[in-house]
């Protein structure tokens, strides 16, 4: 078989999942066991996937849908990019949808559930593999249209509120992208993500003025900082992640927010990079299009970080903690991307902030996935995440406390946890470039991050114990992730060496553009 082939595995699984979930809803057992299988199924293509790509000596698979060629056909590019994102979907995505087999109520389960579910990974699979924008619009709202329904699921009306507001959100800024997509198909005459990046980086033999691809680029900046959660963007997070059911949660804020984050990688750093222009700005290093977005994502960045972490400091339940949490960690993201965007391209501290991102966006994943199935364990065991409803779990069940513990540690960065390398690549970044603002507010978030989840271990784990029932499937589910958690951490540089591929191929503009328009040739 080719091996080209291997790159629309992953969006086929989830496909026939969907597909098959549907058509079994009068067998209930039968289709919850063909979902469990599609997840499982799910994870060995993204696996394939990694494993062709690493073996690839360029480091690239494209397939070419339908046999029609780039720059003009649809294309599919895998490379260490996209593998490295695709590994996090895949892992808490096939975990939150085995915990929801034993958490969602089997008639809601019978209704949509899995269908949507797996629409959700096809939508994610899609956005990370697409090779052209308008197409990366598409599956933005394949992934969109059924999380729209998932945040709306239990149909009360504080999950209609929510759904109400991250729809509409959502939907302008998909009418924003959509805008901006096209403004720049009118600009450089190509959708083709590697053809542009091509265009573009030679605007003066293809007759394209640059300067409008700079605003261009800024509305769609701004769909996909509202995608990942990024402050201003922010809004939507907290009722969004409290109203949807607890396993779709942790899919939201460990896979599709970081469907962003891999966007503005993609896009920015990859395709819009070799856009120079002829004008000179205050505290802009360079006249890339990439320079720009620096300093602009480095104070979207300390916004994420202090509203994130003062609003999780002061929640009165866990999951709104969580909730707050997330904007406050996907800053430090934010502020590894801002701090290689001001760096001169393809240099090494470019290199290490692309990597730190990745790392962290690996650690974010797991870490929130379990603790926000912690919160499901939690609400199914004593009936309430209200912190004055809640006291002394560890007693009660020492495992699942340990679970939730190695989740909260992996975040505040402790050793030999992955949340220590992320933690680490993310200062290392911010002394190599000598940002010593953006090393300020690193360790602001550090602080405000061991402060919310002190309190959130002593409110709910120690003192007098409640009333506790035990869910030890569920349980299993965050333990699992925990021990991953551990494993990556202590086998670290694996991890290390994807990431360092992954950051290679984000500016490996040339390798890209060859990979992609060979196929055309």
């Amino acid at each position: 078989m080719d091996p080209t082939h291997v790159a629309v595995v992953p969006l086929l699984v989830p496909l026939f999942a969907a597909v098959a979930t549907l058509l079994l809803r009068p067998y209930p057992t039968l289709q919850r066991g063909a979902s469990a299988i599609g997840g499982v199924g799910y994870l060995v293509a993204v696996a394939a996937l990694v494993r062709a790509v690493t073996a690839d000596a360029d480091g690239y698979l494209v397939y070419a849908l339908a046999g029609w060629d780039a720059p003009v056909g649809i294309v599919l590019v895998a490379d260490a990019l996209s593998a490295f994102m695709l590994t996090i979907a895949a892992i808490v995505g096939v975990a939150a949808l085995l915990y929801s087999l034993a958490y969602v109520d089997a008639e809601d389960q019978r209704l949509s559930y899995h269908s949507l579910f797996h629409f959700v990974l096809l939508g994610v699979t899609g956005a990370f593999l697409t090779g052209d924008l308008f197409n990366l619009f598409v599956w933005f709202e394949v992934m969109l249209m059924a999380s729209y329904v998932l945040v709306v699921f239990y149909s009360g009306p504080e999950h209609t509120r929510a759904a109400l507001h991250y729809t509409v959100l959502n939907l302008l800024g998909g009418a924003l992208m959509l805008l901006s997509i096209g403004g720049l198909y009118a600009t450089t005459g190509t959708l083709n993500m590697a053809d542009m990046a091509h265009r573009l980086a030679n605007a003066a033999e293809y007759g394209i003025d640059p300067a409008p691809v700079l605003g261009l680029s800024a509305l769609l900046f701004a769909v996909f900082a509202l995608k990942a959660g990024i402050v201003p963007f922010q809004f939507w997070v907290p009722d969004s992640y409290r109203a949807a059911p607890v396993p779709v949660t942790a899919v939201l804020a460990g896979v599709v927010k970081k469907v962003g984050i891999y966007a503005i990688i993609r896009v920015y750093f990859t395709v819009l990079s070799g856009a120079a222009l002829d004008v000179s700005l205050p505290f802009v290093a360079g006249d890339s299009v990439l320079a720009y977005f620096g300093p602009v994502l480095l104070v979207m960045a300390a916004g994420s970080i202090i509203l994130g972490g003062i609003g999780a400091v002061n929640q009165p339940d866990l999951d709104g903690l969580l909730a707050y949490s997330s904007i406050g960690q996907v800053g430090f993201i934010a502020l590894s991307l801002a701090v290689a965007a001001s760096a001169p391209f393809g240099s090494e501290v470019m290199l290490v902030g692309i990597a730190a991102a990745l790392v962290y966006s690996l650690n974010h994943g797991l870490a929130k996935g379990a603790l926000f199935l912690s919160v499901g364990v939690i609400r199914r065991g004593v009936g309430s995440v209200e912190f004055a409803d809640l006291g002394g779990l560890s007693e009660r069940d020492p495992v699942f406390a340990g679970g939730f513990f190695v989740g909260a540690l992996a975040l505040i960065g402790i050793p030999p946890l992955s949340g220590f390398f992320g933690k680490f690549l993310v200062f290392d970044t911010a002394v190599r470039a000598e940002a010593w603002l953006a090393l300020g507010l690193a360790l602001v978030g550090a602080v405000l991050t061991i402060a919310y989840f002190s309190r959130a271990w002593n409110r709910a784990f120690w003192g007098e114990p409640v009333a506790f029932d035990p869910q030890p499937r569920l349980t299993l589910v965050v333990v699992v992730l925990g021990v991953g958690l551990l494993l990556v951490g202590i086998g670290f540089q694996p991890i290390a060496d994807a990431a360092q591929r992954a950051s290679e191929a984000a500016v490996s503009r040339s390798d890209y553009i060859d990979a992609v328009l060979e196929v055309g040739r």
